[in-house]
Parts: structure tokens; sequence; C-alpha cells
């Protein structure tokens, strides 16, 4: 396939994949894959896409962390900070999780993306190192994306000698891969309810314990 014309005119299904991305990574890269496997973008520039999309968000986050920790000289950042999720009242246990574990909780957080924001708003708080941070992120999320992209490939191959018409135009296999990768967010909340209904020591939280 020439990369050339795929990425032609108006973009092709870049367009549309770069914004998704942003705006719910895992899904918009199983689509991504979609669309490779059904001849309708180049694998590298999908994968290019999704891992750079993922590193500038998560980058984000961390710088925020970091401005909020100087609220007297970033107000706005450390109001925004908590409404993020790293509340005074998380903020210390999150921060020691990161300083003593980061491995784990980047892990956790691109596994089933739950808690992610939180986590990487602490890792900058924390002070932790930039490079040590980008570097277990860097390495996780290449991972979570091949793992993505070649189950989208495998989806989208099969699409491919059954719905031809439709994949024909770019523009609605985008949107049929959206649709197909919806089931990517029900197992996350399915993850992300499992996860708040256990203690960080592990046991099952009580059904009359305080909030």
């Amino acid at each position: 396939m020439d990369v050339v014309d795929v990425g032609a005119g108006t973009g092709g299904p870049y367009a549309v994949l770069a914004p998704a991305m942003a705006l719910e990574g895992p899904v918009a890269t199983f689509a991504g894959g979609a669309l490779v496997g059904a001849g309708h973008a180049a694998l590298v520039l999908v994968w290019l896409l999704a891992f750079g999309t993922d590193l500038v968000l998560d980058s984000a986050l961390y710088l925020l962390g970091r401005a909020g920790r100087r609220a007297e000289r970033h107000p706005r950042a450390a109001r925004l900070t908590a409404r993020l999720g790293l509340t005074a009242r998380r903020r210390a246990t999150w921060c020691r999780r990161v300083s003593d574990r980061l491995g784990s909780v980047v892990a956790g957080a691109k596994l089933v993306d739950v808690g992610a924001v939180p986590a990487f708003l602490a890792a900058g708080y924390a002070g932790v190192g930039y490079r040590r941070f980008l570097g277990w992120t860097a390495l996780l999320t290449a991972l979570r994306v091949s793992v993505l992209v070649g189950l989208g490939v495998l989806t989208g191959q099969r699409l491919a000698s059954r719905v031809e018409e439709v994949l024909d135009r770019p523009g609605l296999a985008v949107l049929g891969g959206l649709a197909l990768a919806a089931v990517l967010l029900g197992a996350k909340a399915l993850a992300g309810a499992a996860l708040r209904a256990v203690r960080p020591g592990g046991g099952l939280r009580a059904a009359s314990s305080p909030v």
C-alpha cells in the first residue's frame, strides 16, 4: 500500500483517528488497526500516531502535576489537578505509590486505563524524574499499542472480506471500527468497577464502609 496515497486528500482516516485517539485512546487504536487490516491505513502510521498521542497526553498530565505542587505560583493548575482526581485526600496515597512502585502503577494504568489520570498527575506532583516516568510509559505504551493494533488488524482482515462495500469508504470504516471497539470500553468499565471494589491491601471493601 502506498503511504502517500493513504494520507492524501483530506488526511484520510488519520484526520479522524488523531482526535479520536486523544479522546479514547484504546478504542481508537483498535479501530486504526482494523483500518490497517482492511487496507485503508498504513500500519506504521497508525502505530506511531497511537504511540505519540499517548506519550504526549501522559507527559501533559505529568507536567500539570508538577505545576500543581506549586499552588502559590500556579493556583489554576492546582485546582485542575484536584478536579481531575488528585484531591488533597488522595494525594499522599498516590504520591507514595508512584514513588515506590512506579512501574506497577503505570502498568495498571495502561492495562485497564483505570486511575491513569491521577497516577500520572501524582508522578509529576511527587517529583518523580521525567526520564524515569517517560521510560516506563514509553515501554508500556508500546506494548499496549502493539496489542491493540494487532487485534484490530485481525478484525479488519475478517471484516474486509465480508463488508467490502462499507470498507471502501474510509469514513464509514472508521465509524465501524469505533463501534466494534466499543466493547473495550465495557471491559474497561468492568475492570474499573472490580478494582474500586478492592481495598488497597487486597481485601474486598465492606458494603457498610464509609466513603
